[in-house]
């Protein structure tokens, strides 16, 4: 019997042929020791060893704060927010996903605090639309809808009220900084010169006192 060969058709062969697939560039291995490092100080933290929450605050916070500084123009509030960002990010550690880079986490809990105190105050310190460089990825971002509700005020007062009962709660030394700092409206020099405290003691009194309060109230916030 005559053999016939079996033909493919190039529309068959290309079938054929494995799905392509994207390949990222692999991470530099400056960027892949940082991330070893993090990663290392992350699991000390979540152990309640303090050192890796201090290296892990020095690693970053220049970052953090030249970050703020793109859309606060405020040096002073900058360097509240910086804190807040450190302070909210350290509470959530255990939620951390090591697939991602810390910082691009941290990047984004400073840019979420900045864009909620722009909403707040109202300020039009810089456009939404225009997005973010960062180390390893893009942003942009929108402000939360302000629509009027009519039980605002309402809201409003019974979260005053729970802040106001949590900062009473403080210990004396953290509950007069932050009084000075948040109720006061003082800058970090008076506040220094009046506890006749360094600069540098009135700034770790007030980020232990956000840490406090935020394990405080994150809790019984959400429910306003």
């Amino acid at each position: 019997m005559p053999q016939h060969k079996t033909t493919t058709s190039k529309h068959a062969r290309k079938k054929l042929r494995p799905p392509h697939t994207i390949h990222h560039p692999p991470l530099s291995e400056q960027k892949l020791e940082s991330r070893k490092e993090d990663s290392n100080l992350i699991h000390a933290a979540l152990r309640g060893e303090q050192y890796a929450y201090k290296k892990l605050l020095r690693k970053y916070h220049d970052q953090i704060f030249h970050l703020i500084a793109r859309i606060i123009h405020n040096r002073e509030q900058v360097e509240d927010l910086t804190q807040e960002a450190f302070v909210k990010a350290f509470a959530s550690l255990k939620n951390f996903n090591e697939e991602y880079a810390f910082s691009t986490w941290l990047y984004k809990i400073a840019t979420n605090s900045s864009i909620d105190y722009i909403r707040k105050k109202k300020l039009d310190t810089f456009s939404i639309d225009k997005p973010i460089a960062m180390d390893e990825s893009e942003y942009s971002y929108e402000l939360p809808d302000t629509t009027y509700q009519p039980d605002k005020r309402i809201i409003q007062h019974e979260r005053s009220k729970l802040i106001e009962e949590a900062i009473n709660g403080l210990p004396e030394k953290y509950k007069r900084v932050i009084i000075l700092r948040h109720t006061e409206e003082r800058d970090y020099a008076e506040i220094a010169k009046l506890l006749k405290l360094p600069i540098g003691t009135v700034k770790a009194h007030i980020f232990r006192a956000r840490e406090l309060l935020y394990k405080s109230l994150r809790d019984k916030i959400t429910h306003y």
